[in-house]
Parts: structure tokens; sequence; C-alpha cells
């Protein structure tokens, strides 16, 4: 039987509400309801009295999380879409990220963004924010890409003593299958190589790595091995798996869906350019969202974002410098 990326989030959670009686989840509507995406379906009747429903207000809601959090509780908060964090953002950056820095207590909070877009969700339900949570101190901002990765990394983002964004993509809940869950895992803070390769690098992350991969394999038929690297976590950035991978190749491309103005996109190439200005054969480039907001029509969604097909051209353009 396959497992779903949506469903190794819900047995993760299980997990972890299983193992450490200092987990509790909280959000609107994951009690009897299961979540707005079901990722708690079954959770509140196996767990009474530790999946609660939240009001609607999310600033309540990681203003909760980080008082259980500070005496002694490792709480999940579920935001039904990662664009509705924005109203509990100060709880986020100004209260839970420097709280260890202010206090020497530590902020154990785990909160999961349903994040990215999917066809008609619009503006206010299709939002990557990671690139904005990442230029905070003191947050944890992780982008699993993977069945295996979204179980693996949300059980240890609950035992990260540090306040910590998972970045879950909605796109990928029923699109991504695997057969089994893994034993274990890299560790937060290490990128993977998706696939190996000599003639361009692409760093990607959360379901670019996806359309990545489809771009590398439609330019496996003209000849070219691009190597893609997932980059798993956004902060922490596994600078060096990055630098290797350009050594090999000596041409990069990074992919992100968030909005082009810095980021995590932008954040990579600062790091190549000037730590391994040296490897380059050709400038590097980005690709991500369009500057706009993002469309409802289904159409107009696949001209925003990047696709296999604009990552492919991306790179044709790269590799004929």
């Amino acid at each position: 039987m396959s497992i779903t990326y949506l469903e190794a989030i819900r047995l993760a959670q299980q997990e972890a509400l299983a193992s450490d009686p200092r987990v509790f989840l909280y959000g609107q509507d994951i009690g009897a309801f299961g979540g707005a995406f079901k990722a708690t379906k079954g959770l509140h009747e196996a767990f009474p009295g530790r999946v609660i429903d939240a009001p609607i207000s999310e600033d309540a809601m990681v203003g909760m999380a980080i008082g259980a959090a500070i005496e002694g509780m490792r709480p999940i908060i579920e935001m039904q879409f990662a664009d509705f964090s924005s109203v509990g953002f100060n709880q986020i950056v100004n209260n839970a990220g420097t709280q260890f820095y202010r206090t020497d207590v530590p902020c154990p909070i785990t909160v999961r963004l349903p994040s990215g877009g999917t066809p008609g969700s619009g503006p206010f339900h299709s939002q990557s924010l990671d690139s904005i949570y990442a230029h905070y101190p003191g947050l944890v901002i992780l982008t699993p890409a993977t069945v295996e990765d979204a179980y693996t990394m949300l059980l240890e983002a609950v035992q990260i003593d540090d306040p910590t964004l998972f970045c879950e993509h909605k796109y990928l809940y029923y699109h991504l299958k695997a057969d089994a869950l893994p034993d274990e895992a890299l560790p937060v803070g290490r990128a993977r190589i998706a696939r190996p390769g000599i003639h361009a690098t692409v760093v990607a992350y959360s379901a670019m790595v996806h359309e990545s991969l489809r771009a590398a394999e439609e330019l496996a038929a003209e000849g070219w091995q691009i190597e893609v690297v997932d980059l798993r976590s956004v902060k922490p950035m596994d600078t060096d798996t990055i630098l290797g991978s350009v050594a090999r190749t000596g041409r990069l491309l990074a992919v992100g869906e968030t909005f082009p103005w810095g980021g995590a996109t932008a954040e990579v190439i600062s790091r190549v350019a000037s730590e391994g200005f040296h490897l380059l054969d050709a400038p590097p480039q980005r690709l991500n969202s369009k500057d706009t907001p993002i469309p409802y029509h289904p159409n107009l969604w696949k001209v925003h974002r990047p696709t296999a097909q604009t990552i492919a051209s991306s790179l044709r353009q790269l590799l004929r410098y």
C-alpha cells in the first residue's frame, strides 16, 4: 500500500504524539473535522485532549504555543494555509524567534505551513513564505520535497529546540507517493543530490525539485546531464553540497516558487558567487514565480510559477553561454 505525502505528515504527527507526552496539536478545525486537508484525521479520537481546535486567530495560536513551549511542551501548530501565518507574523519572528536569545529559554514550537500553489487557489491560498521567514534569526525553515522527508523531517522538527516552520507543499499532498516510510534519513541542514549530472546544477526545493527533475529528464534527451540538488531546508542551508555540485558542473540555476525579490534562490547565488566564483563557467541564474499576486485561473497559474518547461528553457540558455 502506497503512502502519500499528506499521509506521511499525518503519520509523523501520530508518531510524535504517541512517543512524546509533551507533544500536542493546535489549529483551526483540526479536531473532529480532521483539518482543512485532513492532515489530522483520526488523531483527535486517538489522542483525547491533545488535538485541540483553535479560535480563528493565528496570532493567538502562535502566542499560546510559545507559552506552552516555555513551560516545557512541544506544540505543533497547523495553519490552514501558509498565507494566514502572516497574521501571526509578530509572534513568530519577534517573540518565538528571539525567545532563546532574550531569555536563554528554548522555544520548541513547530508551525506547519501548507505552502505553495494549486490550480485555482489564487493570491490568498497559494503563497510560499519560506524566504520571508528565513530572513529572521532564530527560526528553522524546512521544505520537504519527498514523502520520506515529509515524515522524517516533521519528526525531527518536533525535537528541535528552536521554533521551526515546516513548509509542506499542498500540490504534493496527493501527487507524491512512496511504498514505505524510511527508518533513517539525512539530518536537517543537509541537502541531497536528487539527480547526478555534469553539465549544470539546478538547486531547488519543495515542489520545484520535481519540476527540475522533469526538466533534467527533458534535457537528457538532448544529451545534457543536469544535476539536481534538493535543499530540503532553506535555513540552515547546505552550502557545501551546493558548492560541491557547482564544482562538478560549472553552471548554476537556482529555482524557487517564492516571489523573485530576495529569498532562498538569491541566497544560493550569493553564496556561490562569494565562495565559489572560481568554480563558475557561466553567470549563475535564478528562476522564481512572477512578481505579481498569484492568479486564480489554472492556465495563468501555470505561467506564473516555474515549470519543467521554463526551467528547461532557462537551462538551455545557461548551457549556451
